[in-house]
């Protein structure tokens, strides 16, 4: 049957693979039912067949034989001399079915508004279906390949070629990717925006280092060991707080793996992303001890009311309890959900012969005063003790008023020295 490139847009159709069967049939039979009833009034009369398999279809219309004196309706009804010359033997009040012409009976606007309808109609229902179907994988992992590098964005195409977005703020800041190379990902956000769905990939979420815990560590995925929190900055550090159900696993050893043969796979992933594997406990003085390691703590004040912490640590331990630029102080907050304060325990000695930065204030701004104090030096030599480089990189200040303040330092212990 002539139907001017209609079976070639169904053929198309035939071979979309996120389409069900039955809704397939369904939509198709629906816009055809559209066309025949802005062209003949009603559909009541008209059998579509559709063959998915085949990939063709075919319309009927079925008539009521009348006298040609008594027709009416020339679509529901058909004259008798006319169906003779379909088949002699009719007669008055049976049936005439007859195959559309879909070229000769509905003409060629008409075919193509329809061939338009069927794209249109279909590419929604794809787009709809793609959409739940990766609504449905929010925080699964997903493998795919490069296609296009960005300066904001990667696109990557699944296994199905559909089209997912790895923003530049979800790449792990070490990433590098070229065209063609294989890609891992966690489905952090689906959305429709003009009638598509955007498929957004994060490699930052703490959901992806959750799944490549799972992935890696058998005893996760078994749920014999918990995941009780993550907290991370993607490429430099996470901390991973893990509990078990059975007394005879070992958590933080089971995630780790012979040798850090476990863990060490997903510090690959992260660009070599320092991660810290944590017991988790109930006890509150405990679980903050273990989230600022590797620090040793000397003492720990909890104020429950304010959800505070304060941490007393030896000079020398108090760099590594807050970490490069902070971060392992903030994770640890993050982490068990306490504000911690970090303070030097020192001997009287040590106290007598130093001087807080306080005392600086008619030399040295309140707010440089404070940016140094967050990261734990809150005294004169806690900074002196400190190179530079290491002061600079610890808070947010320019290296002239790092520079600025140790020689307004230097310059105190000179002339108590004198």
């Amino acid at each position: 049957m002539e139907n001017s490139g209609l079976l070639e847009t169904f053929l198309e159709f035939k071979e979309l693979k996120n389409i069900d069967r039955s809704t397939m049939i369904s939509v198709l039979e629906d816009v055809f039912r559209s066309i025949i009833q802005k062209r003949y009034g009603t559909d009541e009369n008209f059998d579509v067949i559709i063959n998915i398999d085949k990939g063709n279809f075919e319309i009927f219309r079925n008539r009521k034989i009348v006298a040609d004196a008594d027709l009416k309706n020339s679509n529901l009804e058909i004259p008798l001399s006319t169906a003779k010359k379909i088949d002699a033997d009719y007669e008055v009040d049976e049936e005439v079915s007859e195959v559309v012409d879909i070229k000769a009976d509905l003409g060629r606007r008409t075919i193509l508004t329809l061939r338009q309808n069927l794209t249109s109609r279909i590419m929604e229902l794809e787009k709809n279906n793609l959409y739940h179907k990766y609504k449905e994988k929010v925080g699964d992992i997903i493998t795919g390949e490069v296609y296009q590098v960005w300066r904001k964005e990667i696109l990557i195409i699944d296994d199905e070629n559909r089209e997912l977005v790895l923003p530049k703020n979800e790449q792990i800041p070490n990433d590098h990717f070229r065209k063609g190379d294989t890609i891992r990902a966690v489905v952090s956000k689906v959305e429709m925006k003009n009638g598509s769905p955007i498929i957004t990939l994060s490699r930052t979420s703490p959901v992806f280092l959750e799944r490549l815990f799972e992935l890696e560590v058998p005893e996760i995925f078994d749920g014999l060991i918990t995941i009780k929190k993550i907290v991370r900055m993607a490429g430099e550090r996470a901390k991973v707080a893990v509990e078990s159900y059975d007394d005879r696993i070992d958590p933080v050893g089971a995630c780790v793996g012979m040798k850090g043969a476990r863990i060490h796979g997903i510090v690959r992933e992260l660009r070599n992303e320092n991660i810290d594997v944590i017991n988790f406990t109930s006890n509150t003085s405990l679980f903050i001890t273990r989230a600022l390691s590797p620090a040793k703590i000397s003492n720990i004040k909890i104020i429950e009311k304010d959800k505070k912490a304060e941490v007393y640590l030896a000079p020398e331990e108090v760099s590594k309890a807050i970490g490069k630029g902070g971060i392992n102080i903030r994770l640890a907050s993050q982490l068990t959900g306490y504000e911690i304060d970090v303070y030097r325990d020192v001997t009287d000695d040590e106290e007598s012969d130093d001087i807080y930065l306080d005392e600086f204030s008619d030399e040295i701004d309140t707010w440089v005063i404070e940016q140094f104090k967050s990261v734990g030096c809150d005294t004169a030599k806690s900074i002196l003790n400190l190179t530079q480089e290491e002061l600079v990189s610890r808070t947010d200040l320019e290296e002239e008023t790092v520079q600025e303040v140790l020689n307004i330092l230097k310059r105190e212990f000179d002339v108590k020295t004198e």
